[in-house]
């Protein structure tokens, strides 16, 4: 399995003036990465809808990340008022959502639906958080898979 632990990755080269741009800080970290804090979100137009969430001082490690939106349509995570208030969110389009992808196997991966990152788009501050209807959804929601038989 990776992605839940950190993949080390050939992450796209981007210019330090377009990283500039993409930095996020997560105060707080991510669940089991809580002493790093600083990212870099990385988009390569060859890899979309996914994205790395890349470590700032170490280039070969990063989070896959998705909108979740995209695979699932209908999610409607409940973000609690606390968070609301620690990223300083004033309205829904203040939020871009990401989740990570743990890749299982060359035909199996899967998101995270009950822990998405939270990033203000204004002040790139961002939060894991476990989202108040978390029993609606699952941390292994599947993906599918270009090449999987089931």
């Amino acid at each position: 399995m990776k992605c839940a632990e950190m993949i080390e990755s050939e992450t796209p080269k981007v210019s330090a003036v377009a990283q500039a741009n993409n930095e996020v800080r997560l105060p707080m970290g991510i669940l089991g990465f809580e002493q790093i804090k600083d990212y870099v979100l990385l988009v390569n137009p060859e890899e979309e809808p996914f994205a790395w969430l890349q470590v700032k001082a170490n280039a070969s490690l990063a989070f896959v990340v998705v909108d979740p939106f995209l695979v699932m349509p209908n999610y409607q995570p409940d973000i609690p008022e606390a968070d609301v208030e620690f990223l300083g969110l004033r309205n829904t389009s203040d939020a871009l959502l990401l989740n990570i992808v743990t890749i299982h196997g060359p035909h199996r991966a899967t998101i995270n639906l009950k822990g998405p990152i939270v990033i203000n788009r204004h002040t790139h501050i961002g939060k894991q958080i476990i989202i108040a209807n978390a029993v609606d959804y699952s941390v292994q929601h599947p993906l599918p898979v270009a090449g999987s038989i089931e």
